[in-house]
């Protein structure tokens, strides 16, 4: 694979974890594999579920590391050093308790935010210039000192509903860092996804 895109999913494995609120990650790749026809295979020599695929003319290789959210690093850089992805190609979606709930947010670079998979991989792969984009997931008053039990839950159908459109929007967006790169990305769909997709001054 040449000039390809890497677009990692974080989460935890295992149907325990499935549509809880931390694999937000995971539920996003798992619609893009579904959107561009990729084939998910389980990738022991990663610790990686990997899936290849094609958006218009561009290859794109998704990755949802196995290794649980804390050692995500070490997977994706195993995925990145094998196929020599290019770091401004690459792309980490993960959850986000401090952005509401339905909220996306797609930055070029940044810092963990005390994100234990952001943390790990830039750990690992040694720099924090990599995309990201944050799915909001959002926590009450009352789970602030029980964040924990808030992210390994799973949503409740009325917010399920809302995160839906959240993943959609996240991957409109995701199409359109592909075809006019970030900028465009970033102020046409950062925002709420009950929101207008107009034009927005962003940083």
């Amino acid at each position: 694979m040449e000039n390809f895109y890497l677009i990692a999913g974080l989460g935890n494995p295992g149907t325990e974890y499935s549509r809880t609120r931390h694999n937000a990650g995971f539920l996003l790749t798992d619609l893009l594999a579904e959107r561009w026809g990729g084939v998910w295979q389980q990738k022991k020599r990663f610790g990686a579920r990997l899936a290849k695929a094609r958006f218009g003319l561009q290859e794109v290789l998704i990755c949802q590391p196995q290794t649980y959210m804390n050692l995500s690093g070490e997977a994706l850089r195993a995925v990145v050093d094998f196929y020599q992805a290019p770091i401004d190609r690459l792309l980490v979606a993960v959850d986000d308790a401090d952005l509401p709930l339905g909220t996306i947010r797609l930055r070029p670079e940044g810092s963990s935010g005390g994100h234990h998979g952001l943390e790990s991989i830039e750990q690992q792969l040694g720099t924090r210039r990599y995309a990201r984009l944050r799915l909001g997931i959002g926590r009450s008053a009352a789970q602030q000192r029980q964040l924990t039990g808030h992210v390994l839950g799973k949503f409740a159908p009325e917010e399920w509903e809302l995160f839906e459109k959240a993943l959609e929007r996240a991957a409109q967006q995701i199409e359109c860092w592909i075809n006019e790169g970030m900028a465009k990305a970033m102020s046409k769909f950062n925002g709420p996804a009950a929101g207008p997709m107009e034009e927005k001054d962003k940083e």
